[in-house]
């Protein structure tokens, strides 16, 4: 049967301008760093980047080794392009990034213009793309100079192979030298794309105060803390979650009792709120337009609609803005 997404489907997502340029991100956005690679169900992929886009969701973000395998995300999402959503192409944004190892040898991972231009052009064959609408610096790589890495970021641009440039996981004073140099060629960064929750708050260290400086959009990955922000792990850690899976990017050593007495805490607070733990987390992470779009993972399309919900009760008040930080303190000892 042919895909063809809903009439009404920008209706209700939010959509924010991105720093100082033109381009709107929707507030919610779809990660594809977990279960779209080779080992997970096609099907259920497909099945929840229909559901994202039926919600208004343009943005789907993904990276050259997002998988597992490698590589395998971008092919999974290729597929789906294909399959459904190519009538739609100018009515998405999709990212892909490099920096992170990729290949054997010397230039399969890191900064260097010959690593970053390649990758992206593999990640476009994977994509079945001409172009990506933001090519990313994953990290920021000291063995390299930072003017080789924002010239390649440049390059993609004026091939036409990217329409904007954005860095990820750089730190304050690294972003306003990036942000100087993008500046300087002519390309200006769009987007910095930076670890952010209730859990992780060091983006707040000046990197949030650069960014609103520089007019540099910005995008939160795991604004659910892997999980932890969530009803999820409140009571034990369920057999099919990622922790008791061996994951390396949570396990049940990352769960601690201190951290789970806190996230209690939050979920009786977002019932108080009339929200999911998730929806108060995220809505938080996009408080006061701090963040231009909340990056969101899902196994299930009922996790989506979970998330989606954040967007209906986005405000705090200053009370419960101070009670959240009590309890992330550790000051409120309430039960």
């Amino acid at each position: 049967m042919v895909y063809t997404p809903p009439e009404e489907r920008y209706s209700e997502m939010v959509y924010n301008r991105c720093g100082n340029s033109g381009l709107k991100l929707p507030a919610l956005s779809l990660g594809l760093w977990h279960n779209f690679g080779g080992v997970d169900s096609f099907e259920n992929g497909r099945l929840l980047v229909r559901k994202a886009f039926d919600a208004g969701i343009t943005h789907f973000d993904l990276a050259n080794n997002y998988g597992p395998p490698p590589g395998s995300a971008e092919e999974t999402f290729g597929r789906i392009l294909k399959s459904d959503l190519a009538p739609y192409r100018d009515e998405l944004i999709v990212s892909t990034k490099a920096g992170y190892r990729m290949w054997p040898g010397p230039y399969g991972e890191r900064g260097s213009r010959k690593s970053m231009l390649a990758s992206l052009d593999q990640s476009l064959k994977r994509l079945g793309l001409e172009y990506v609408d933001i090519f990313y610096s994953h990290r920021f790589d000291a063995e390299t100079p930072l003017e080789e890495t924002m010239q390649a970021l440049d390059h993609a641009v004026r091939q036409g192979k990217a329409l904007y440039v954005g860095i990820s996981n750089y730190g304050a004073e690294q972003t306003k030298r990036a942000v100087d140099i993008l500046k300087s060629l002519g390309t200006p960064c769009l987007i910095h794309q930076m670890h952010y929750s209730m859990y992780e708050r060091r983006p707040e260290q000046g990197l949030q105060q650069t960014l609103a400086e520089e007019g540099v959009g910005s995008i939160a990955y795991s604004p659910l803390a892997r999980g932890l922000l969530t009803d999820r792990y409140l009571r034990s850690i369920p057999a099919d979650s990622r922790a008791a899976g061996g994951s390396v990017f949570l396990n049940a050593s990352d769960i601690t009792e201190e951290k789970l007495d806190k996230s209690r805490k939050l979920n009786r607070m977002a019932e108080e709120r009339g929200q999911s733990l998730a929806q108060m987390a995220i809505a938080w992470v996009l408080r006061e337009g701090r963040v231009t779009s909340a990056l969101v993972g899902a196994s299930k399309t009922e996790q989506l609609d979970d998330v989606i919900g954040s967007l209906r009760k986005p405000n705090f008040t200053q009370d419960e803005l101070e009670r959240i930080e009590r309890i992330l303190s550790g000051e409120d000892g309430g039960a």
